[in-house]
């Protein structure tokens, strides 16, 4: 398959989880609200999601994966499986060791790290204690499941590990409907999504297991101790676990900052919620496929594969994100309408969600040209350069935060987690031009100008097409509101691909047999 078919692929499975996160979003703000129950849920979640991102998938994805990847090209599966049979048996010691450490001082982590402005409502900050107690145990479970899916991506397996995520909501939406038909107040209901998510992490980490099963590969833990290729591991892990978790420490930066406003981490989190959707489908499908093929191009000596591989991968990147950004910058109301705006969740919220909606969305290309740029490290295992950027975006997006937030509330945060977004971008991609490691081909460099062309005619047509029907939105119910944001998507569509297609932003071929083969071959990938 392609490797344009591998980012549908892997696209349309964590698309099918998004389009459930905001199903489950919806039931949330339709439930909480940006009340102190969603403050304290967000908030607790946030934890140990950072120390997912940072320990489980930066450091996997970036680390992990090239050296099993290439372990699979020399020594085949038996090298392979020794080596994560090494790599597991310390990864569960060293989750065992934390998860202890942290359920036992999370009083401490939540007044310095979670949400210290917490503090000042006593009752917020106990259930904010709880919720990540209980929560916390779904790290660990996360973590093996990131092993287990860079196994599977390194056998070119990357559909079922891309569809695992949906579980979560799954769950969550059955916890939902089972608060909304019993009638329970809102912290059994935060209690019981809290649970809910620690459950999903175990029927993750089992559908991955069944996943290893079906492609014949089976590895045996052992006792634990720090073999050569584990140090080695280890020594690229520890930078690559910062950058690869650079997202998640700029929420919680955010996150702290926010908490001094009554209802803002939930508002930034429902907006967040909106524009990682396509960051999601496009960033993720090529953070996940784009690594291993880099590694494995690279390792066989292939130059020249590798070189098209990331310009194919910057085309791709470019082609859905810049639209996306476009639209979600400049009418983010019918979105935020249309998924929230019902329940404890008021027009004056929708509003408030809105403009940090338009904020993130300024940074959403960025993210994703992260994404397509920090593997060109990882694959030669140079992690320290990614985090050094990494670590300068994190204080541009501190002090931003700092800046803005007492003349902008939690809009500030947003713009400058955007910021640094774009820090980090640019950081990656002129060390790379100076190494003479990455140079965007002359045509890839056409189809950017192109496609940012073809997205501003597209934006210039949705405000026109906005300011002829906002006032029939605001004033009507959701029966209106749905074929009215569906209509001003579906006709940015055409607008967009249209000209995108017909001046050569879009390669046409490329898509033709990307889609052509994904119909003959089916999912699994």
């Amino acid at each position: 398959m392609s490797l344009f078919g591998k980012f549908l692929g892997v696209g349309g499975a964590t698309s099918a989880s998004r389009v459930l996160g905001f199903v489950r979003e919806a039931m949330i703000a339709a439930t909480l609200g940006a009340g102190p129950v969603a403050d304290a849920f967000y908030a607790a979640l946030r934890f140990p999601n950072l120390f997912r991102r940072l320990f489980a998938e930066g450091a996997f994805n970036s680390a992990f994966v090239p050296i099993f990847a290439k372990e699979v090209e020399s020594n085949g599966k038996a090298g392979a499986a020794q080596f994560a049979g090494e790599v597991f048996s310390v990864l569960v010691l060293v989750l065992a060791a934390l998860s202890a450490l942290a359920l036992a001082f999370m009083p401490f982590l939540a007044a310095t790290v979670i949400a210290p402005a917490f503090q000042d409502t006593p009752e917020k900050f106990d259930l904010t204690v709880l919720l990540a107690r209980i929560m916390f145990p779904y790290l660990a479970a996360m973590s093996l499941v990131a092993m287990l899916s860079g196994v599977l991506n390194s056998f070119r397996k990357y559909f079922l590990a891309a569809l695992a995520p949906v579980l979560l909501n799954i769950v969550l939406i059955a916890v939902l409907l089972a608060a909304l038909q019993q009638g329970w107040d809102g912290r059994t209901v935060g209690i019981a999504l809290a649970i809910g998510v620690v459950t999903s992490g175990l029927l993750q980490l089992a559908l991955l297991v069944y996943g290893l099963a079906r492609i014949g590969f089976r590895f045996t833990p052992q006792r634990p101790r720090l073999t050569p290729q584990v140090r080695r591991m280890l020594k690229l892990a520890a930078p690559a676990a910062l950058t690869g978790g650079i997202v998640q420490i700029n929420l919680v930066i955010g996150q702290i900052i926010a908490s001094q406003q009554d209802g803002a981490i939930a508002l930034l989190n429902y907006a967040d919620r909106i524009y990682q959707l396509p960051l999601g489908i496009i960033g993720i499908a090529i953070g996940v496929v784009l690594l291993p093929e880099l590694a494995r191009a690279l390792g066989a000596g292939e130059q020249k594969t590798a070189l098209t591989l990331q310009n194919r991968s910057l085309e791709f990147g470019l082609g859905l994100t810049v639209p996306a950004a476009v639209a979600l910058a400049l009418t983010p109301v019918p979105f935020i309408a249309v998924i929230y705006e019902r329940g404890a969740f008021l027009h004056e919220t929708t509003q408030a969600t809105a403009a940090a909606l338009a904020a993130f969305a300024v940074g959403l290309p960025s993210f994703v040209l992260v994404k397509v740029l920090q593997p060109a490290y990882f694959a030669r295992e140079d992690m320290k350069t990614p985090m050094w950027f990494s670590l300068v975006s994190l204080v541009v997006n501190a002090g931003g935060s700092i800046a803005l937030f007492p003349h902008f509330g939690h809009v500030g945060i947003a713009a400058a987690t955007s910021l640094a977004g774009w820090t980090n971008a640019v950081l990656l991609g002129a060390t790379l031009w100076r190494r003479d490691q990455f140079r965007p081909s002359t045509e890839t460099i056409r189809r950017a100008v192109l496609i940012v062309i073809c997205a501003a005619a597209m934006g210039a047509a949705l405000l026109g097409a906005w300011s002829r029907v906002d006032e029939l939105f605001l004033a009507s119910g959701i029966l209106v509101r749905v074929p009215v944001t569906a209509g001003l998507i579906g006709g940015s569509m055409v607008v967009y691909f249209g000209l995108a297609l017909a001046t050569g932003g879009i390669d046409r071929a490329m898509l033709a047999r990307a889609l052509k083969r994904r119909g003959a071959g089916g999912a699994e990938s």
